[in-house]
């Protein structure tokens, strides 16, 4: 969980998707998060949390339902949806952290 800390700490925003190998809509993640990645480049950083590989960092940021993607930026939750959200909407909403 140190590692998450120094990763969400940072001025650069993060967006992370807790998943699990298990849930459908879950597999529909990752075309659209490389969609947001090619869009914002180096400006976002982007990273996939197992929930059931990682039940501590699951457990502390109540994670309920997957897919859920937060935004954290300087530690801070910028963002919290569950469910899959298009690239561009996701897009739209990282630029307000920028």
């Amino acid at each position: 969980m140190g590692k998450f800390n120094d990763i969400i700490n940072g001025n650069k925003p993060v967006l992370i998707d807790f998943s699990a190998e298990w849930c459908q809509p879950c597999r529909m993640m990752p075309p659209i998060l490389k969609q947001v990645k090619q869009q914002l480049g180096e400006r976002i950083r982007i990273l996939k949390v197992d929930v059931d590989k990682n039940p501590a960092i699951a457990q502390k940021w109540i994670i309920r339902n997957v897919p859920t993607l937060m935004i954290f930026k300087n530690g801070e939750v910028k963002f919290r949806q569950a469910g899959v959200i298009p690239a561009e909407q996701i897009i739209g909403i990282v630029q307000q952290f920028l």
